[in-house]
């Protein structure tokens, strides 16, 4: 299940809840009681009945990501339909979709809308992930020719192609560094305030909601810090709406009948494209309910692009990294998304100091140091490398705070820090919680911003990363026996250098670049956010924002892990 942290690999863990069922991995055959392998035995607790050689399951944060007591067997469901398998058994059912155009009005239609089975395929990867792959590669083998080798994967002759049953490969492979311009654009602008939505503006200090691990816990478990997320979409959330709908009103087809899949870093990513928020329920050009069809319908995660080729008797480190054996890219239906999406201008490699889940909070910094004449960004270490304070400031006095923290054991932090204090029962008594709010100097100005993650180190260390225990690692570094700490952090050193040495996409900002901010121009990227608002005829808050809501867990409630994957399942469309 979701793997984002291990207890063994970076000593980080929360406690399970009172009410904790272990995880089942697969649909379970008939309602039966629960028995006692299952039940998580907590500290000081004693169950009615335990047999003598059936001991407590174990249970860890990798379990515990996904709802408030534990990963449910209905969400286990929607994380196992989401795999490599799956995008074989999709592309093999039936002749894909093709593209013919431009004719000579410069329009393009489709072929092979006869068969309601067929679809159009489209894939985009993460930046991490290329890392990760380069990495894995070994010396020598940047995080750009990794992505060549994805990309030939998915769409050349000799990946998946091959051996298929109707030779199906994805018509376009994306760089999600596109959407994380848009969502960096659109992130300044939400905790800036520098353009009006019709949204609301969450309350301060504006929280990171790209996480889904992060928002999951947040969701289950504490309520309170919702008002505090971002409303902006993912990257990965962002270009599953540009895809389905754009292509969507330029073909004249329906959403259904396109497919995405996402590579990303994260099994919890699985989870956040099986949100009811991410379908077409919540951007229905027609102004009626839409269907429920997902805005990503698959997500695979690194690792699983490895089993994807070994699936079609390939070794993903035998793929040509060359360019020039890629096939020629078809042009995307709307020549303004094509300049967008498929621009390969070099720019200078991602900062470090940027981090390396997408580096939305240094984006806010620069933009709001931009914007104040004198500005400057003094950075403080917290109390371990993953919690970082920013300050800017003017004359040595501070206008904007932000800070960094990654890790659920630094998140209990913060989200303790935000819970609002009760009233005390007894007259003239302090509100319960008041005395761990902070004092002092330090206390007068509140963070702005605040980028919360999941995974220590950031989204190249994520779960669904290829890990210096796999064996290929462990065989290339000449390891024996389980890797150490200090392996550990060697590998994803590794993983590092390739994401942060990676030859970045940009945009070519031509005469709005005086208003870029890290080569990122927020007049070019609102153009095309209006363009692509105006093609679709759907309003843009629609386009770009998502919600978020409480969720109560049913745990211990009486309906079984059947009733629940039933559920489940009647809405695989779309929902939790």
């Amino acid at each position: 299940m979701s793997a984002i942290l291990s207890t063994e690999d970076l000593n980080d863990f929360i406690s399970p809840g009172v009410a904790c069922i272990k995880p089942i991995e697969t649909l379970p055959a008939a309602p039966a009681e629960l028995s006692n392998e299952t039940e998580v035995i907590l500290d000081g607790q004693h169950p009615a009945s335990i047999q003598p050689a059936v001991g407590p399951a174990e249970i860890s944060l990798t379990d515990c990501l996904a709802c408030s007591g534990c990963v449910t067997s209905a969400e286990a469901v929607l994380v196992s339909l989401q795999s490599h398998a799956e995008v074989l058994n999709t592309l093999d059912a039936a002749p894909a979709l093709r593209l013919i155009g431009p004719d000579a009005t410069g329009e393009y239609s489709i072929a092979g809308l006869e068969n309601e089975d067929s679809k159009l395929f489209v894939a985009s990867v993460s930046p991490q992930t290329r890392a990760n792959l380069a990495a894995a590669c070994g010396p020598g083998v940047s995080a750009k020719q990794a992505g060549h080798m994805v990309e030939n994967l998915l769409r050349g002759p000799d990946g998946v192609m091959q051996g298929g049953k109707w030779n199906n490969g994805f018509t376009w492979v994306l760089d999600t560094n596109i959407a994380r311009e848009a969502t960096l654009v659109l992130g300044a602008e939400e905790v800036l305030g520098s353009t009006p939505r019709q949204i609301a503006t969450p309350a301060q200090p504006i929280l990171a909601s790209s996480c889904p691990g992060w928002v999951c816990y947040a969701e289950k478990t504490h309520p309170h810090v919702l008002p505090h997320l971002s409303k902006v979409k993912s990257p990965q959330a962002l270009m599953g709406t540009l895809v389905k709908t754009s292509l969507s009103a330029k073909l004249g087809i329906p959403p259904s009948r396109i497919w995405h899949v996402a590579v990303m870093p994260c099994f919890d990513k699985k989870l956040e494209a099986s949100r009811e928020e991410l379908t077409d329920q919540t951007w229905a050009a027609s102004g009626l309910p839409g269907r429920g069809v997902r805005d990503v319908d698959c997500v695979i995660t690194s690792k699983e692009i490895l089993m994807l080729a070994n699936s079609r008797g390939l070794n993903f480190f035998d793929l040509s990294s060359d360019v020039s054996t890629i096939p020629p890219t078809p042009t995307f239906p709307d020549s303004k998304l094509h300049d967008l999406l498929f621009n390969s201008n070099p720019a200078s490699s991602p900062s470090t100091v940027a981090g390396s889940s997408g580096g939305l909070l240094y984006y806010i910094l620069q933009s709001k140091a931009a914007l104040t004449p004198g500005a400057n960004i003094q950075i403080n270490r917290g109390r371990n490398a993953d919690v970082v304070e920013y300050v800017i400031d003017v004359n040595g006095e501070p206008i904007f705070k932000a800070a960094r923290y990654y890790g659920f054991r630094n998140i209990q932090n913060l989200v303790r820090r935000l819970k609002p204090a009760r009233p005390s029962r007894m007259p003239g008594g302090k509100p319960f919680g008041s005395a761990r709010r902070p004092t002092g100097k330090t206390a007068s100005l509140e963070y702005s911003y605040v980028e919360v993650m999941a995974c220590p180190g950031g989204c190249t260390n994520g779960g669904g990363q290829i890990k210096v225990d796999d064996d290929l690692i462990m065989q290339r570094k000449g390891i024996v026996g389980k890797p150490g700490p200090q392996e550990q952090k060697e590998w994803l050193a590794e993983v590092d250098e390739a994401y942060f040495s990676a030859d970045e996409m940009m945009i070519d900002e031509g005469p709005a670049s005086q208003n870029a901010v890290g080569g990122i121009s927020s007049l070019y990227i609102n153009d095309i956010l209006k363009h692509w608002s105006r093609l679709t005829g759907i309003e843009l808050d629609k386009l770009v924002f998502t919600t978020f809501r409480e969720v109560i867990s049913d745990v211990g409630k009486g309906a079984t892990d059947t009733e629940r994957v039933v559920q489940l399942a009647g809405k695989i469309g779309g929902g939790w």
